[in-house]
């Protein structure tokens, strides 16, 4: 049976390196026999502002959340593989994508139960940085965003099985650029599954 991926686009531009490297992991992830939802955060308008109605209510992990973030919560419940797709802003997530899982990956939802509802799932974080591969290890972001995303958002919902990748060199990289998510993503998608624990 197929499987189903969310990919999760942030960027502003639909011609940026970071669409074109989210357009084409869709192409790959569809020849490989995946169902693809394609969730562009920008060209949906999803706003990343957590209002009360989205707010955390640390005494219901039952509360009903707004339409909007319900309708983000099924999109990830249908998924066995979430791919995420953006830029390094700030060494870190750009806001819309920061504001997504903020207000989506809610208590009760994401995280809150004794037996995590979306542990089942696979994670690949795959930003891209205009940083070289060497400098951005030598100050230490490498270290830092992976901590962030694989072990502060992924491993913290029970996503054990999750990734972070770093196309490096953003800015003039081009064709290499492609290859090195190409090269991330058939990783990813190739790893033996982790032991249950």
């Amino acid at each position: 049976m197929a499987r189903h991926t969310l990919l999760v686009l942030a960027h502003p531009r639909g011609d940026s390196l970071t669409a074109q490297i989210a357009h084409r992991t869709r192409e790959r992830l569809l020849a490989a026999g995946s169902t693809v939802d394609l969730l562009d955060l920008y060209a949906e308008g999803f706003d990343p502002r957590t209002g009360p109605e989205d707010e955390p209510d640390w005494a219901d992990r039952d509360k009903e959340y707004s339409p909007e973030v319900r309708s983000h919560m099924a999109r990830i419940d249908a998924a066995d593989t979430i791919v995420v797709v953006f830029p390094v802003w700030w060494f870190g997530l750009p806001a819309v994508l920061k504001g997504w899982i903020d207000r989506v990956w809610n208590y009760g939802f994401a995280y809150g139960r004794s037996r995590p509802r979306l542990g089942a799932k696979r994670m690949l974080w795959t930003g891209l940085s205009s940083y070289s591969r060497e400098q951005f290890a030598e100050l230490g972001w490498d270290t830092l965003i992976d901590r962030q995303l694989r072990v502060g958002i992924s491993e913290f919902c029970g996503i054990t099985d999750a990734s972070v990748a770093l196309v490096h060199d953003s800015l003039g990289a081009g064709p290499a650029a492609l290859a090195a998510a190409d090269s991330a993503l058939t990783a990813f998608l190739t790893a033996p599954a982790p032991a249950p624990a």
